[in-house]
């Protein structure tokens, strides 16, 4: 039998970064990501990867339909906007928890400027929304010559 050990503030500690991370995201000026929580409903989970030639942004999706997602880019910033229809759900439809958030959600990332706005695609496959950003190749630096 394996022992586990007991901490007494657990959940105490749980709490406690609930309750920070509900403050925080409420309180910050809207430039962080979490500034997105206060406009939205919920927010789906991302990663963001980087690899030699693009980006890509995969975001968890399920349950939202191709026609309620909106993908932007201006000015270097990247918004996913969506939303995914709340089931009715209430003791009488026999609902005994509910965990799945419905309604409106809203991301939004600083692209670098490398990030090539006119070549980026987004799919969906299995409730998982791809977004791919191509790199722009960087100017090369070259030296000038001054006459005189």
């Amino acid at each position: 039998m394996a022992l586990a050990t007991y901490d007494p503030f657990a959940f105490m500690n749980q709490l406690q970064k609930e309750v920070n991370r509900l403050f925080d995201s409420r309180i910050d000026d809207g430039r962080s990501e979490h500034g997105a929580a206060v406009t939205s409903d919920w927010m789906p989970l991302v990663d963001v990867q980087e690899e030699h030639e693009r980006y890509v942004i995969y975001a968890d999706i399920p349950g939202v339909e191709l026609q309620d997602i909106d993908i932007t880019m201006e000015n270097a910033v990247l918004v996913i906007r969506g939303k995914r229809v709340e089931q009715a759900g209430s003791a009488a439809n026999g609902y005994k928890r509910r965990e799945r958030p419905g309604g409106l959600f809203y991301r939004r990332f600083v692209m670098p400027d490398t990030a090539d706005a006119e070549g980026i695609t987004a799919q969906v496959k299995q409730g998982v929304l791809q977004i791919v950003i191509p790199k722009r190749q960087k100017a090369l630096a070259r030296r000038i010559e001054v006459a005189g």
